[in-house]
């Protein structure tokens, strides 16, 4: 699990040192500002679409080998990019970057499924969940440190090498067989997989709680800074408190969910519940941020953070409830792409409707109807949480083929 949470923390610092270095590299390269926000997008372009791909690999070549891969590629391509010479290799650099970082998620999640037994699964994923949110907080801390003293490239270059550092003990560590509770004879066809209500559910819930988040870090410090009237270090501590609680969170919920089921709670009145006052809150504070004075625009940014991370351990622990270690990493496949199409959409058509009106009314209306949009898949459309019996599905085509 260490390691594991190692490598999204990675994950997350490479993908995010565009925009700590955005200001530098537009200066050097003279980009203009829709440059800058093709190469913040071109990642989800190649990240998005090779994702279920990446669940099929680390189910047929093993999770370690396919992970190992994503994270050569990936370092490579931050590495690189400190060395381009322009917007063009820039861009080619940042969908390399996202074909490497598709695999992450799946192949991490089918570790995790094929190590913990389920009454274990919201730890363990509260835990990968706290790594994952701490890499934009520190990597932009650390990132926005060193370029000031050192410049964006060799930032980059060394930012991408120590990345293949984690390669050495993870070539020491076994992916261990699945414990007794999660140990699954039958492994499902794609089709049956896609077939399955609960996966749409979840991938609708997991795309509405991805667009707030990434409406709110995309928008944030423009947000507060020309708006509100912070300034830049005031901007910053907020941000960096909001970042710390999404986190805090998001570890606490995960050993708190365990100790619910544990105790002899339903995994269903456990998730739903959580994941359905999660997606409640967040609708309550997206209207409370731009409704309420400065101070309570804080408090609700804050309050967002600790209902956000709360719903995190859910995420990833739901689909391997559902899934089982023989279909989780296409399971998550298929839900994180659906996920992070939020993340083609969300910065750019708050940009729009920001332009339009001339103010973020509209872009944080329609933030709060994705979380109501979340609620409703979460406690309506996801069945009851239960591992599925992928076998009664296969004894059922038997029969039909007999007769």
């Amino acid at each position: 699990m260490l390691l594991v949470t190692l490598a999204v923390f990675i994950n997350y610092v490479d993908r995010g040192n565009l925009a700590t270095a955005a200001p530098l590299i537009q200066d050097e390269l003279g980009l203009t500002a829709t440059q800058l926000g093709l190469l913040g997008s071109a990642f989800y372009y190649s990240y998005v679409p090779l994702m279920p791909a990446a669940g099929w690999l680390a189910e047929h070549l093993g999770p370690k080998r396919v992970l190992a891969a994503g994270m050569v590629v990936w370092s490579a391509a931050t590495a690189c990019s400190g060395l381009a010479g322009g917007f063009v290799g820039l861009l080619l650099l940042r969908l390399l970057l996202g074909v490497g970082e598709s695999v992450a998620f799946p192949a991490a999640t089918k570790v995790v499924a094929a190590s913990v037994p389920l009454e274990r699964l919201g730890s363990a994923n509260g835990f990968m969940a706290f790594g994952y949110l701490m890499g934009p907080a520190l990597g932009t801390a650390a990132g926005g440190y060193l370029m000031a003293y050192l410049g964006w490239r060799p930032v980059f270059v060394l930012f991408g090498l120590a990345s293949l550092a984690w390669l050495w003990p993870w070539r020491r560590f076994a992916v261990p067989s699945p414990p007794p509770s999660v140990r699954q004879p039958i492994t499902p066809s794609f089709a049956a997989i896609l077939s399955r209500r609960a996966l749409w559910g979840a991938a609708l819930g997991h795309f509405a709680a991805n667009y707030t988040y990434y409406f709110i870090a995309t928008w944030l410090p423009f947000y507060l800074v020309k708006v509100r009237g912070f300034s830049m270090a005031a901007m910053a501590v907020s941000a960096s408190w909001a970042y710390l609680l999404n986190a805090a969170a998001a570890l606490a919920m995960g050993a708190l969910t365990d100790r619910w089921i544990r105790l002899g709670s339903d995994p269903t009145r456990v998730y739903k519940p959580v994941m359905g006052v999660a997606q409640l809150g967040s609708l309550l504070c997206m209207v409370a941020m731009v409704a309420l004075p400065a101070s309570g625009s804080i408090a609700a940014l804050l309050a967002f953070g600790v209902i956000a991370g709360c719903s995190y351990p859910g995420l990833f622990a739901i689909p391997q409830t559902f899934a089982g270690p023989n279909a989780t990493g296409r399971w998550v496949g298929v839900q994180n792409a659906c996920g992070n199409i939020a993340g083609m959409i969300a910065p750019v058509l708050s940009g729009l409707l920001v332009d339009r009106t001339g103010h973020f009314d509209a872009a944080f209306a329609l933030a709060a109807a994705m979380s109501a949009l979340g609620f409703g898949a979460w406690v309506w459309i996801l069945p009851r949480v239960a591992p599925i019996d992928w076998s009664a599905g296969r004894r059922g085509l038997m029969t039909r083929t007999q007769r």
